[in-house]
C-alpha cells in the first residue's frame, strides 16, 4: 500500500470536517459557554432556539432501526419560541404556581406544576457502577486497508471513513468525583459501521487486576469508598483496595501500572488506549488470527505529577473533559492510530510463552510490533451531556463480521454484564434506539415491544418461519455479511472452577514493568506506592503488600519498606538479578518528542509596564499558529490595552493550568494581594506579586519550561530560580523565547531539572 494514502485520506477527511467548522477558531481562546454573545439586557422578543456551537454535533437523525432521515440535526432539539408544555401548549406563566388566591394554598388542579416537577423528580438515572465519570466526543475513523489480510471487517479497508463516538472515564469515582485521581482511565469507541455497531471498549492500562469475570464485583467493591462511611471517594489509598490486591497477587501487573505515571494522564489526548483481551480476526477466505487493539495517541503519552494532580482535583476536577472539549474547540484535533498485535490462532493460544488469554499479560511490542491500521481524529463536540455521554451504551459484544471473541474468561463475563446494566440504567431493553446508540445499518431484528419502544414496526408475524410477512426477515449467509462465529474447536475437558497452570505466574510481568521504566519513572512509582500505602491505617496491609514488591523487584520493595519506615521482607519466590529480565521500552513514556499540540501556555504581563506588552499580539498569534492557546495572565481582568485581553488574573490563575510559563514582567503586588482576600498573596514578597512568584516556583518544581524576557528576570529571583538552570529560557524577544520554549514542549517536561537517584 502507498504510505502517502492514509495520512491523505485521513486528510480529506478533516477537511471535510473542517468546511463545516470554517469559523471554529473565532473566538481563539476556547470555552465560550453559547454561541453567540449575550445582551447585557435580557430579550424581550420572541426568538426560537440558538443554533449549536461550531464546535458541538449530535447524533445523526436516523430511524430507531438505523434508516436515514435526511433531516437535520436540529429537528431533535426544542421547537420554537414560546414556552410550551411537554405536548406542546404554550404556557403564559412558570413562575407562579395555581393557587386559590396569591396567599391561598397550591391547587391539585395545576397541570404544568405537577408536570414540571414530576419530570424534574425523574432526570437521574442510575450512574454507571463503574466508569460514571467520562466525557466523550464525536468523530471519525479512516481505515488504511492494510489490515485485509487478517480482517475482513469493512471498516478497515482503505479510505472507508466511519463515524465514532468515544467516551473517556475513570473507573472507581463518582460522576461528581474529580477528573485527575489517580485511577485506570475507559476508552471506549463507538463505531457505526456499514455492517452495525463496533463498539471498541478499552482502558489506558492494557492489564486487568484479575483474570477471571466473577472476581470483578470483588476488585470494584474492594477500590469503591469503604461501604460504612462513603469515603475516600475515587481513591484507591485505602485499606480495602489494598487488602484486596496485596491477598490476590494476580492483580500485581495492573497495580504497577496504576501506580505509575500511567495512573495520572495528563490528558486524554496524550494518553495509549488498549483492548486488554485477545481477539480472534477472521478474513476473507475464514482464516483466523488472534490479534490485541491498541489505540497510539499521536501526540505521545503523558501525564501529570502527583501533586499537579492532586492541586488540579481541587482548583479545576473538570481538568480533564475540559482540556478535551477546548482542545477541540480550538481546532487541535486528538489523533490516534488504531493498532493491532497479531499472533497465529494455534490451539494453545499462548504466543512467546505468554497465554493470550490471560487479562493481567501483555505481549511486549518488541516480542510482537504494534501495526497501525486507521486514524481515530476527535472532532466534535457534543451537543447535550445527558443525551450523548450519559446514554451512550458500549458492549464488547456489539463486533461486526471479521472480528470474534476468544476464550478469555473475564471477556465472557464482560459479554454478559455490559447488556444486562443496561436494563436497569437506561429502562429497558430498547437502549440501541436512543439516538447516541442507534446503528447506521439497517435494522430488522424482531424484536418487539418494551420499554422506550421508538420504532413502529409492521407486519404480523414477527417469528421464524414465517409466510405471513413473506418470509421476512430472510438469514443472511457469509457471503451477504452475516455474522458467523468461528467454529473453534474445544478441547475435551471437564466442568470445574479452576484457572489454567499458566495463570499462576503473577510476578515476571510486573518485573519487566519496573525494570522497564526510565530511573524519573521508578522515582515516581516508589512515591505512588509509599504514598498510598502510607495513607493505608492497618499495618498488617502495608506489611502484606510489602511481601508483594519483594517478589517483584527487591531494590523496589527497600525504598518503599523505607519510606514506610518498616523493615524490607525476603522475596518469596526467586527474583531475577537485574540484566536478566528482558526489558520493553515501549512501556515507558519517556525518552522521544511529540508534537505540543494543545497545550496551555501562561503569560504574565503587567499592565501598568506597557513594555510588558509589547509584541504580546504577534506571540499569541504565532502560539495559536503553532496549535497551542495563549492565556494572558495580569492583575485585573478585561482589556489590558489595544484590545489584549487578560484571560486570567493573578487570583485566578494556578500554575497547574499551564505546561509552559512565559514571564514578561515582574509585577508588583496587585491591589488584591492581600492575604484576608487571596490566601495565595500571604507568602512573603519583597517587589513581585507572590502570586506570581508561587506560579513560578511551582512550575519549577514540577519540572516545566519558563521563558523569561524584559523585567521578567526579576520574579525568577524572587522564586529563588536560577536563570542557568535546565529548562529556563531567557532572551530578548518574546518569539526567541517561546521558539525554544516549543522545542523543550516536545519532551514534556525538563526531566533532567531534577535528577533520579535510581539507575
Amino acid at each position: 500500500m502507498d504510505a502517502s494514502k492514509p495520512a491523505k485520506v485521513v486528510k480529506e477527511a478533516l477537511e471535510k470536517a473542517a468546511e463545516k467548522v470554517a469559523d471554529l477558531v473565532t473566538p481563539p481562546i476556547p470555552g465560550a459557554p453559547g454561541s453567540t454573545p449575550p445582551p447585557l439586557d435580557p430579550p424581550d422578543e420572541p426568538q426560537g432556539p440558538l443554533p449549536r456551537k461550531a464546535d458541538q454535533a449530535s447524533p445523526q437523525t436516523r430511524t430507531a432501526t438505523g434508516a436515514e432521515t435526511g433531516a437535520a440535526a436540529e429537528v431533535r432539539q426544542q421547537q420554537g419560541e414560546y414556552l410550551t408544555t411537554s405536548t406542546g401548549t404554550r404556557l403564559h406563566d412558570t413562575d407562579h404556581s395555581l393557587k386559590a388566591g396569591s396567599r391561598g394554598p397550591t391547587l391539585l388542579q395545576d397541570h404544568h406544576l405537577r408536570e414540571k416537577i414530576t419530570h424534574f423528580d425523574h432526570e437521574r438515572i442510575p450512574e454507571r457502577v463503574v466508569h460514571a465519570r467520562g466525557a466523550a466526543v464525536h468523530g471519525v475513523f479512516v481505515g488504511y486497508g492494510n489490515a485485509e489480510n487478517v480482517c475482513k471487517a469493512g471498516f478497515l479497508k482503505e479510505g472507508v471513513t466511519t463515524p465514532v463516538f468515544t467516551r473517556f472515564s475513570t473507573v472507581v469515582g463518582s460522576r461528581g468525583s474529580a477528573d485527575t485521581v489517580r485511577d485506570t482511565r475507559g476508552f471506549a469507541t463507538k463505531f457505526y459501521t456499514d455492517e452495525g455497531n463496533f463498539d471498541l471498549v478499552a482502558n489506558n492500562i492494557p492489564v486487568f487486576f484479575i483474570q477471571d469475570g466473577i472476581k470483578f464485583p470483588d476488585i470494584i467493591h474492594a477500590a469503591k469508598p469503604h461501604p460504612d462511611r462513603e469515603i475516600p471517594q475515587a481513591q484507591s489509598a485505602h485499606d480495602t483496595f489494598w487488602d484486596f490486591v496485596s491477598t490476590h497477587t494476580e492483580a500485581t501487573h495492573h497495580v504497577m501500572w496504576h501506580m505509575s505515571d500511567r495512573g495520572v494522564p495528563r490528558s486524554y489526548r496524550m494518553m495509549e488506549g488498549f483492548g486488554v483481551h485477545t481477539f480472534r480476526l477472521v478474513n476473507a477466505e475464514g482464516k483466523t488470527s488472534l490479534a490485541k487493539f491498541h489505540w497510539k495517541p499521536k501526540l505521545g503519552v503523558h501525564s501529570l505529577l502527583w501533586e499537579e494532580a492532586q492541586m488540579i482535583a481541587g482548583v479545576d476536577p473538570d481538568f480533564h473533559r475540559r482540556d478535551l472539549f477546548d482542545a477541540i474547540e480550538a481546532g487541535a484535533f486528538p489523533q490516534w492510530e488504531l493498532g493491532i498485535q497479531v499472533f497465529p490462532d494455534t490451539p494453545e493460544q499462548t504466543f512467546e510463552g505468554i497465554d493470550l488469554l490471560d487479562s493481567t499479560k501483555i505481549v511486549p511490542e518488541e516480542l510482537a510490533p504494534v501495526q497501525a491500521i486507521g486514524m481515530l481524529t476527535l472532532n466534535r463536540n457534543t451537543t447535550n451531556y445527558f443525551a450523548e455521554t450519559e446514554q451512550v451504551a458500549f458492549h464488547v459484544g456489539h463486533l461486526p463480521p471479521g472480528i470474534d471473541v476468544t476464550d478469555d474468561p473475564l471477556l465472557h463475563a464482560r459479554l454478559f454484564s455490559y447488556i444486562d446494566t443496561q436494563l436497569s440504567r437506561l429502562g429497558g431493553p430498547n437502549f440501541n434506539q436512543i439516538p447516541i446508540n442507534r446503528p447506521h445499518a439497517p435494522v430488522n431484528d424482531m424484536l418487539r415491544d418494551g420499554f422506550h419502544q421508538h420504532a413502529v414496526h409492521s407486519g404480523v408475524a414477527p417469528y421464524k418461519p414465517n409466510t405471513l410477512d413473506g418470509g421476512c426477515p430472510f438469514m443472511a449467509g457469509v457471503e451477504t455479511g452475516a455474522f458467523v462465529e468461528f467454529p473453534a474447536p474445544v478441547a475435551e475437558a471437564v466442568k470445574e472452577r479452576r484457572s489454567p497452570a499458566s495463570f499462576a505466574d503473577h510476578y515476571s510481568q510486573p518485573r519487566m514493568f519496573y525494570r522497564s521504566l526510565t530511573p524519573v519513572e521508578k522515582e515516581h512509582l516508589v512515591r505512588a506506592f509509599t504514598f498510598e500505602l502510607g495513607k493505608c491505617y492497618e499495618q498488617a496491609v502495608k506489611e502484606r503488600e510489602l511481601r508483594v514488591l519483594a517478589n517483584v523487584d527487591t531494590e523496589l520493595c527497600a525504598l518503599v519498606a523505607a519510606g514506610l519506615g518498616l523493615p524490607a521482607p525476603e522475596p518469596t519466590e526467586p527474583v531475577e538479578a537485574v540484566g536478566e529480565v528482558a526489558a520493553s521500552p515501549a512501556v515507558s513514556q519517556i525518552g522521544q518528542v511529540w508534537p505540543p499540540d494543545g497545550r496551555m501556555i501562561g503569560i504574565v504581563v503587567d499592565a501598568n509596564d506597557p513594555a510588558s506588552l509589547d509584541g504580546l499580539h504577534t506571540l499569541r498569534q504565532t502560539i495559536t499558529a503553532a496549535g497551542m492557546v495563549p492565556l494572558v495572565i495580569a492583575a485585573r481582568g478585561g482589556v489590558l490595552e489595544d484590545g489584549l485581553v487578560a484571560q486570567r488574573t493573578f487570583l485566578t490563575a494556578r500554575s497547574v493550568e499551564f505546561d509552559a510559563l512565559l514571564l514578561a514582567a515582574a509585577p508588583a503586588p496587585g491591589p488584591d494581594a492581600l492575604p484576608s482576600r487571596d490566601a495565595k498573596a500571604g507568602a512573603p514578597a519583597v517587589t513581585v506579586d507572590p502570586r506570581v512568584v508561587m506560579m513560578v516556583q511551582e512550575c519549577y518544581r514540577h519540572a516545566k519550561a519558563i521563558g523569561v524576557w524584559g523585567t521578567g528576570e526579576a520574579a525568577l529571583v524572587e522564586a529563588g530560580v536560577s536563570v542557568g538552570d535546565l529548562g529556563i529560557v531567557v532572551g530578548e524577544s518574546p518569539a526567541d523565547v517561546f521558539t525554544e520554549v516549543q522545542t523543550l514542549l516536545g519532551t514534556h517536561r525538563v526531566w533532567d531539572r531534577f535528577p533520579a537517584s535510581l539507575v
